[in-house]
């Protein structure tokens, strides 16, 4: 059975408890043997009291509380695979989160092409197929120059992607906004919708090139690409993938309807304008190809020597939500932290318009990382808000630095070899609809809308679990330390019992039960996202808590205390004292469990409403109480009698005062 820290803690610290409240027991049992009570009254008694005393229930609300919690996850797009997820949530301070598809929409779409040293321009929203070519003089070109078409027949070509017209109604088809139909990478999709606005199709693309060997993408090598044979035998390598690397392998440059040698002034003005598509936040990919001798067919290692044709510029917009989500994650002590493959130039521009960059903050890219030191990488970790050009091996070694800085990480990945960092990590958080199963087993939570938002939301649930759980184990030992303290007071002050054993079980059920099971699912606070994460080991009596739960549980004795002694003296009668004590008791518990809503406000600013649950269970338990001592048949039960208002009044006083000191 899978247990989270605090469970465990828990565990020891009621077997501490049971042992405590055991002795404590024993004595009081025994200071009233001494003072001529019968022994076996005195063993039930120690025995009821020892009962109410040990808070049993604890581990059970506990449990309940986390799978309340788990729960309320499911519905914000989370899935909790290992349970102390839910505890460790509270206390991350980074978030290391992929931007595609995480911090962006992950719905690519060709925004400028760069080719013959020219920008073109392609309009159009998402799969609808009107969109236009358009010059940087502002006309719509009807006809593609040989480098153009070239660009994209290589795209198309190259891609996995399919494009096909959906079915519509007949309105639809009318209005003439239908959408084209995709299944695919992202990135390849977007390829297909712009070819398609130039009229170069896919399906006319494969007839013209049929596909001899592919030689796929993954994250080291950053490229794809594919071998394809035309009807007249000529057998070309068509290459897409990251500019840097696409560059790194081409030694010629088709430009204006000649092939000649790629140059480093070429080189500065495509890597100028891959700068500029960056700045404008597109991911940018790069385009090659060369013509090969059948004797390259079985090359393990072909390419190289490539022609350069240009660059495609692609918009993954950011989702709409991520940009609260990451103002709420700086307001909450929690620092994001984008980790993506694509350019620098791409990356800092997402990462300035979704508000990531604090002050002194900056980029490193993956071959930075490669240079630097241990020591030099944990010297600066602190303040890096992006990383660019990343490999997966690199996604560990930023999760082994912050962790050994200090920080609870939780990384989100997709891929296969994304999992060991996601393993590594505090919180590992894998994909629900990109993320491969090995990802996905190696994750503690998984991401059904793959949204970085969804991330902040699950963090935010895990506070207000986690204070749930200190508010009914505030409200518990309070109510446990004043029961059993009623009982040394009394001993110590040689007066009869205050308590039988029956009042006391009877305490304990209608207490214990429904009021601490509502504070686990009370509302959270207003602030519970203004807060510092607290600390991994922290205690949970930290921030004075344990001192709090001594204090209340001192002044419900002394009032429980005070309301038998008048009882006892003014009505001389021990049944009317008991019963006294007995209702100041539950009384001062059903108005405490109000006040242990919040650690910062009292019971009277509270609306009592916005816990309907609590107010319910307090409501049943006060009536639970009161047939008890107004009912004939149960007076006889729980030996009990009826109080007349003076005595009301003055349980009510003594109880309230008890919740307002």
């Amino acid at each position: 059975k899978e247990q989270t820290p605090l469970q465990n803690r828990l565990e020891r610290l009621g077997k501490q408890l049971v042992v405590l409240c055991i002795l404590i027991c024993g004595v009081v049992a025994f200071l009233g043997v001494l003072r001529g009570e019968k022994a076996y009254d005195m063993f039930l008694f120690g025995v009821s009291l020892a009962v109410a005393a040990i808070p049993e229930g604890l581990p059970a609300i506990v449990t309940i509380v986390l799978t309340i919690g788990v729960q309320r996850m499911v519905k914000k797009h989370v899935i909790i695979r290992k349970l102390p997820a839910v505890e460790t949530l509270g206390c991350a301070t980074v978030i290391c989160s992929d931007k595609t598809g995480t911090l962006t929409e992950n719905r690519m779409s060709v925004r400028k092409i760069h080719v013959n040293n020219r920008n073109i321009t392609v309009t159009g929203i998402g799969y609808r197929p009107e969109g236009d070519l358009i010059s940087d003089d502002g006309e719509i070109l009807t006809q593609t120059s040989p480098e153009l078409k070239r660009l994209l027949e290589i795209g198309v070509s190259c891609n996995n992607a399919n494009l096909y017209q959906a079915k519509t109604g007949i309105l639809k088809a009318l209005s003439g906004k239908q959408e084209l139909k995709v299944s695919g990478d992202p990135t390849e999709n977007a390829v297909l919708m712009a070819a398609y606005k130039a009229k170069v199709y896919k399906d006319d693309i494969d007839i013209k090139y049929q596909r001899l060997k592919e030689f796929t993408f993954d994250s080291d090598r950053k490229r794809m690409s594919v071998i394809v044979k035309t009807a007249r035998g000529e057998i070309f390598l068509f290459t897409k993938g990251a500019p840097d690397v696409v560059i790194s392998l081409c030694n010629k440059i088709e430009q204006d309807g000649r092939i000649r040698e790629f140059t480093k002034k070429d080189e500065n003005q495509i890597t100028q304008a891959i700068e500029d598509m960056g700045k404008q936040a597109l991911r940018v990919l790069a385009f090659a190809y060369k013509k090969m001798p059948v004797t390259e067919l079985n090359d393990k290692d072909p390419e190289n020597n490539l022609i350069f044709v240009g660059l495609m510029g692609m918009l993954d917009p950011p989702r709409a939500e991520v940009k609260d989500a990451i103002t709420k994650c700086f307001s909450s002590g929690i620092r994001p932290v984008m980790i993506t493959g694509d350019h620098k130039a791409t990356a800092w521009a997402v990462a300035k318009e979704l508000n990531m960059l604090t002050e002194g903050a900056f980029m490193l890219t993956g071959k930075q990382l490669d240079e630097m030191s241990e020591t030099e990488f944990l010297n600066c970790v602190d303040n890096v808000a992006v990383y660019a050009r990343v490999t997966p091996r690199h996604k560990l070694k930023i999760v082994k630095a912050l962790k050994k800085k200090g920080h609870v990480v939780a990384m989100t990945g997709d891929g296969v070899n994304d999992a060991p960092a996601v393993k590594e990590a505090d919180i590992g958080v894998s994909m629900g609809i990109t993320g491969t199963d090995v990802t996905k087993e190696a994750s503690a939570m998984i991401l059904t809308d793959d949204n970085f938002a969804s991330i902040v939301a699950a963090i935010e649930e895990g506070r207000i679990v986690y204070d749930n759980i200190r508010k009914f184990i505030r409200y518990l030992l309070s109510c446990n330390v004043g029961e059993i303290l009623t009982m040394v007071w009394a001993s110590l002050l040689g007066l009869p019992i205050p308590l039988l054993p029956i009042q006391i079980l009877l305490m304990n059920l209608v207490t214990d039960g429904l009021p601490a099971m509502a504070l686990g699912i009370d509302p959270p606070e207003r602030d519970v996202m203004q807060k510092k994460p607290r600390g991994k080991n922290e205690s949970i009596f930290s921030g004075g808590l344990g001192i709090k739960i001594i204090y209340r549980g001192i002044f419900i004795s002394i009032a429980t205390l005070i309301s038998f002694i008048l009882g006892y003296m003014y009505m001389k009668d021990l049944q009317i004292a008991r019963t006294c004590a007995f209702s100041t008791l539950v009384a001062a518990q059903l108005i405490f469990v109000f006040e242990c809503r919040s650690e910062k406000h009292g019971t009277w600013e509270q609306n009592p409403f916005s816990n309907i649950y609590l107010t319910l269970s307090v409501i049943i338990s006060g009536a639970m109480f009161a047939a008890v001592i107004y009912v004939p048949f149960l007076q006889l039960i729980f030996h009990t009698t009826p109080l007349d208002g003076k005595m009301l009044a003055m349980i009510i006083a003594l109880a309230g005062l008890s919740a307002v000191i």
